[in-house]
């Protein structure tokens, strides 16, 4: 591979008149939380988003750069909602409001929420059922003095940012995980990563525009920006995900013309646990795509949904099993850097989402960007969607502020590292069990859900008088008949109308009960057998 292009950094910071922080861990929040005063939110509150992050925490990181020139016309536009601008007069000592078209929380008819959540360290159905806590929020607990966040705040219109109860854990969490190098960074509440997908698209793009992403690819996202007349190219990967010497080359070599549209400036990727690959980019490779970003003033948008189904390796069939970090900390180190965690220019935009690993029903979100790009999507939100359901917002706080914590929640993580990782050993050993190795292939998944199958299409014996597409259809249509699904590979292209030289097939091994995850192979060894002319499988031999 070629060396990446020098890494552009920012003069270093005059840090004479003061102490360099050490960055944020678990033990530090409260001292944090106690310097910067009592947290004051109530009805459509405004986040104080450097006290969140600590006034002085950042002083000595370099500012994000500026995007004017790549946000779109809408973007630069938009002016929010002016009558939320106004909430920040609310709290206001002896204000009584007329302005605001609120409804009054009397009407609300609910007086209380439960919810019962695991205790830390019981996470079976069985524990939670039997000695799960019981969560409560009141309509008033706020004006009681039992919580900062109740039915009466989190049920009515909020800011665009979602609740600053909330948006404080979360801000405290981004900083502990991934601790952004510069210093203007701000966090934002979406509805789930996909509709933070059609927003950062809206945003930057126009039609005509070239939007980059790996060569395989989430079909929403594509689904997504095609209406919007913006068009998807592939860069080529390998089993580590997006390969930076083949982006640059295209960027290099982009020819206006050929392709009827300007060079690409944004970037879509999922780099951990790729859906649909699987594949996981190496600290190196990440730090070697955000070279050629740099170089190529690329906008990154990172979709990190399974950054924190990151696996302890696998160590093949039947081998013991790797224990799980022995520490919050250990766990924080043991994960790939995010490209926010490297992003010294503010060139990136991470979305973060609860879906994969609390509930994807729950709709809540966030996302990590420079403060230029957060306030262009706070306005955007503040028009459109208002943000995430206060309802969720609820619910999560209680479980995450008050229940767990940020260490109960590295907790929960690690506990489903450690599923996950079961489920990963799962499908592989049943892999190892029941596929004809010699048509069959695959990389042991490091993260995420899914696990990419490639078959070698050339050695069925109606190739090639039989098409590559045609092979893919009957393999799929045999499956079925067999009693599994498994998705074709070419539903995922980048650009469907490309000629493909491999095929593949997506696995994912996230729902399925584990009897059913080896069964399920099992029948798609059998179709591939039939399908190619094989002997059928027996006495777990080939």
């Amino acid at each position: 591979m070629a060396p990446p292009a020098a890494i552009e950094t920012f003069p270093e910071t005059d840090t004479t008149s003061f102490t360099v922080p050490d960055r944020l861990t678990i033990q530090h929040v409260a001292k944090r939380r106690a310097a910067s005063g009592k947290l004051v939110a109530g009805v459509a509150a405004v986040a104080d988003i450097d006290a969140f992050k600590g006034r002085t925490q950042h002083l000595h990181k370099g500012k994000a750069k500026r995007w004017d020139h790549r946000l779109s016309t809408e973007a630069r536009t938009r002016k929010g909602n002016s009558l939320k601008n106004a909430a920040a007069y609310l709290k206001t000592p002896g204000l009584i409001s007329l302005g605001g078209g609120l409804p009054s929380a009397e009407y609300f008819p609910f007086e209380e929420l439960s919810i019962k959540v695991p205790d830390n360290g019981r996470y079976s159905e069985e524990d939670v059922r039997k000695r799960g806590k019981v969560l409560t929020a009141g309509k008033h607990d706020q004006a009681d003095g039992k919580s900062h966040f109740d039915i009466a705040t989190s049920f009515q219109y909020g800011q665009g940012h979602g609740a600053a109860q909330f948006l404080r854990w979360l801000i405290e969490h981004t900083e502990i995980v991934h601790d952004p190098p510069y210093q203007d960074w701000s966090c934002t509440m979406s509805i789930g990563s996909t509709s933070a997908t059609d927003m950062a698209f809206r945003m930057f793009c126009k039609p005509g525009d070239w939007v980059l992403t790996e060569q395989f690819t989430f079909p929403t996202m594509i689904e997504t920006v095609r209406p919007m007349g913006v068009r998807v190219a592939g860069v080529p990967m390998d089993e580590y995900g997006l390969c930076p010497r083949q982006l640059d080359d295209l960027l290099s070599n982009w020819d206006e013309k050929e392709r009827a549209g300007p060079k690409p400036f944004l970037m879509y990727i999922v780099p951990t646990g790729q859906n649909p690959t699987g594949a996981t980019q190496s600290a190196q490779r990440r730090r070697e795509v955000y070279a050629v970003a740099q170089k190529h003033d690329l906008y990154i948008l990172e979709d990190e949904p399974y950054y924190f189904l990151q696996m302890q390796p696998y160590t093949g069939p039947n081998a013991p099993d790797v224990p799980p970090p022995a520490s919050h900390e250990e766990f924080i180190k043991s994960l790939v850097p995010s490209f926010l965690s490297m992003d010294v220019d503010g060139r990136v935009m991470r979305f973060d989402s609860f879906s994969k690993v609390i509930a994807p029903g729950s709709r809540v979100g966030w996302i990590t960007a420079s403060e230029q790009i957060c306030e262009r999507y706070r306005n955007h939100s503040d028009t459109s969607t208002q943000g995430p359901s206060g309802i969720s917002q609820l619910v999560l706080f209680k479980l995450l502020e008050e229940h767990w914590g940020h260490a109960g929640y590295l907790d929960w993580l690690i506990h489903m590292r450690m599923e996950y990782t079961a489920r990963r050993n799962t499908i592989l050993d049943a892999c190892e069990r029941y596929l004809p190795k010699d048509i069959v292939s695959w990389v042991p998944p490091m993260a995420g859900m899914f696990h990419w199958l490639e078959i070698d299409y050339t050695k069925h014996p109606r190739y090639p008088d039989m098409s590559m597409d045609d092979i893919e259809d009957e393999l799929f249509l045999k499956n079925v008949d067999h009693g599994t699904l498994l998705m074709k590979g070419s539903w995922f292209c980048a650009e469907a109308d490309t000629e493909k030289s491999k095929m593949f097939f997506r696995a994912t091994y996230a729902a399925a009960r584990f009897d059913q995850i080896e069964e399920a192979i099992r029948r798609f060894g059998a179709a591939v057998r039939e399908s190619f002319g094989l002997e059928a499988y027996t006495n777990g031999t080939h």
